[in-house]
Formats: structure tokens, C-alpha cells, sequence
């Protein structure tokens, strides 16, 4: 009988990792999984095949772990702060291997340390010693955004038009590096993402906005690298735009991720909230 093939699973916080664990069991594979730190969910040593704790700042450690399992092939999800340990002196206290002062002084020197910067030479380090990283969505596809109205719920006119006023403004904020999200309401733009994430911008918009009734838009970068970042949206967006007075959510369609979509999608009807994708 032939033996499974094997997919590596680089994991951080959040239910991404579960997915995508998930999904490469039902495709048949066997998934090794180096969890990053006490960054991943406890529950997700039960969804894979072999499970080990690696720390954070030692990418040599990652490649070992994986490699000794048979595992060539991986994919990196999951939340971690990286800008914690590629970032000079705060790396040191995560007592770093020679591969993760590679990344920083000889990978990334004289470079600006964007996430997408720091996360490719982190694929470069990974690549060099014999794991390579795959299409983060390869095993998760059915959770990505469908173009068009997802929801019962459908937007209004006058919702539409804030759509197709703020996209266009949205992509270049994004080509900009700036952020991958806005809020706007009546043609104006009432708040746009910048480093504190998502979730805060949409608290600072209903603060902004005490009437309600706006719409957050989330893009991709012009130069998304499907391996790692891909934006999210779930549940818990779903929660703090019906906490804040957001009625409509439109995400970038087959380039965003859905988290568990069928129960946010379910969500989002009994909160009336239209998620589209566009």
C-alpha cells in the first residue's frame, strides 16, 4: 500500500490552521504541523497527524521538524506578530537561530520590513534549507469569497454606490501599502485600516460614524502572494460590524478568505448584513 504524501503545516493563531488541516485530510494527505510558539489554538494537535511546539524566532527549528516527519511541501497560516521578531534588539529576547538572524541582517537589510518583505525572506530562508511553501488556500478553497451578494440580505442602492465609489480607492490605498480596508458611508470615507487591523478600524468607523448604516470594504494587495496573508473576514467581523453599525461587507472575491463561511454567511443573515464579493 502506498504511503501518504505529506503536507507541512506552519501554524499561528486563529481557525485558519484548522481549515486548512481539514481540508488536506480529505484531500488524503498527512499533515505535520509545527505550531509557532503558544500562538495556535491547543485543539489544533488533535486535527493533525503529528504535532510539535517550535519557537517563534527559529525558522531552523521549523525546517528540522518538518523534514524529519518526510514533510518538503508547507503551508503557513495563522496569526503571529511578526513584526515582534524581525525588527532589530526585540528579536534577540526570542533567543534566535542563525537562520532567523540571516532573515533580519543579510535577508532583509536595507529592505523595508512590510509583512510581505518580511514573510517572503522568511520563504527564501524556509526554501534554502529544503521547505517550500505552497498556496496558503490550496486546501481551503471552498472558503473563499463567490463574487456577488453571498447573503439574503441585499444591499441597497444607495449602499451600491458607496461600493463602487470607495473600491476604486481602496486598491490604490492598498497598492500604497497604507492598509487593506475602508469605511465608507455616504461617498466618504470615514475611516481607512492602517497597522491596528481590522477589527479596531471598524470600532474607530462607529465611533466615527454614530448613525450606522456604512459599508467596510477589504482588498487584496496588487501583489498578494497567494503562500502567505491572504485577507480574512469570519465571524468575528461579522459580530463587531453589527456591534458598530456596519450593514455591509464586501471583500474581494476568490482572493479572500472566509472563515468557517457557511456560519458566517448564516450569521451575517440573522444580523442583516450583506457580504459581498466584488
Amino acid at each position: 500500500m502506498n504511503e501518504k504524501k505529506i503536507i507541512g503545516l506552519i501554524a499561528g493563531a486563529g481557525r485558519l490552521p484548522f481549515l486548512v488541516a481539514q481540508g488536506a485530510k480529505q484531500a488524503g494527505l498527512k499533515v505535520v504541523c509545527a505550531g509557532l510558539g503558544d500562538n495556535p489554538d491547543p485543539g489544533l494537535a488533535d486535527e493533525v497527524d503529528f504535532y510539535v511546539q517550535v519557537p517563534l524566532a527559529r525558522p531552523g527549528a521549523w525546517i528540522r521538524k518538518l523534514k524529519s516527519q518526510g514533510a518538503t511541501d508547507a503551508i503557513m497560516v495563522g496569526k503571529v506578530q511578526k513584526e515582534k521578531l524581525f525588527t532589530p534588539w526585540r528579536i534577540l529576547k526570542y533567543l534566535p537561530d542563525w537562520r532567523a538572524i540571516r532573515i533580519y541582517y543579510w535577508r532583509l537589510r536595507k529592505k523595508n520590513k512590510s509583512d510581505q518583505v518580511i514573510l517572503q525572506a522568511i520563504a527564501d530562508e524556509l526554501a534554502s534549507g529544503g521547505v517550500i511553501l505552497q498556496d496558503s488556500t490550496k486546501f481551503c478553497k471552498e472558503h473563499l469569497a463567490d463574487k456577488g451578494v453571498m447573503t439574503k440580505t441585499q444591499p441597497p442602492a444607495d449602499i451600491r454606490q458607496d461600493i463602487d465609489f470607495g473600491w476604486p480607492l481602496l486598491k490604490s490605498i492598498a497598492q500604497m501599502g497604507i492598509g487593506q480596508a475602508i469605511a465608507v458611508k455616504e461617498r466618504t470615507v470615514i475611516a481607512v485600516e492602517a497597522v491596528e487591523g481590522t477589527e479596531k478600524m471598524i470600532a474607530r468607523a462607529g465611533q466615527t460614524c454614530k448613525k450606522g448604516f456604512w459599508t467596510l470594504l477589504k482588498a487584496s494587495k496588487p501583489d498578494q502572494d497567494a503562500r502567505f496573508d491572504m485577507p480574512c473576514v469570519g465571524p468575528d467581523t461579522i459580530k463587531a460590524l453589527s456591534q458598530n453599525g456596519g450593514s455591509c461587507l464586501v471583500v474581494e472575491a476568490a482572493k479572500t478568505i472566509i472563515i468557517d463561511k457557511p456560519q458566517t454567511i448564516e450569521l451575517a443573515n440573522k444580523l442583516n448584513i450583506a457580504v459581498l464579493g466584488y
